[in-house]
């Protein structure tokens, strides 16, 4: 997946650099994928925390201080051209980035006495790559770990800046379950 991920990302930003955050003990499994896959491509990595929030700033502190950042699920592999280039083109006018996409079904709000319905209109399902330039994000990273940090935008948003979504992209789903690895194995399948 994160070879797809970043084949994905060099077919629009070609001069890209990565930076992967995994667990220590799979950097040598790494460097096997990296040498057969991606060997002439510029990639460092970084050591991954125990939450996004801790594998970010890892990766933060390897960046200078100007530029565009780019973060990335590896585990969403059908990013596609036209998403990236919209990211880049916001987040070069507006300062960050992110991709969202419509909720299909029904939402309710659980509390302590039951549910109740809320408007789906009213929200959206957030995507990455969440996009920021480098000196918001580092501005943004410095604070200390909340439990309401899910994404690179809750932790920019908390720091008083407005985030600008993005169209998303269907396709460009999360792959965390057995059943998600099955339909993204069924559309390899079938564009192949």
């Amino acid at each position: 997946m994160i070879v797809r991920t970043i084949q994905s990302f060099l077919k629009v930003w070609n001069d890209a650099q990565f930076i992967v955050a995994l667990s220590e003990e799979e950097f040598p499994r790494w460097e096997k994928i990296r040498k057969k896959f991606l060997k002439k491509i510029p990639i460092r990595i970084t050591k991954g925390g125990a939450t996004r929030f801790h594998s970010v700033k890892n990766g933060l502190k390897m960046i200078k201080d100007h530029g565009i950042v780019a973060v990335q699920d590896a585990c969403r592999p059908f990013v596609s051209e036209e998403l990236l280039t919209k990211c880049w083109e916001a987040v070069r006018e507006k300062g960050n980035a992110v991709p969202a996409i419509d909720l299909k079904d029904s939402v309710r709000e659980v509390m302590r006495d039951g549910t109740r319905h809320r408007s789906r209109q009213k929200y959206k399902v957030i995507q990455t790559p969440q996009c920021f330039t480098v000196e918001l994000l580092k501005k943004a990273y410095q604070q200390n770990f909340n439990e309401d940090f899910t994404d690179d935008a809750s932790v920019v948003e908390s720091v008083g800046t407005k985030i600008n979504l993005v169209d998303g992209d269907q396709k460009n789903f999360k792959i965390t379950t057995p059943f998600d690895l099955e339909l993204a194995e069924k559309i390899l399948a079938t564009n192949t």
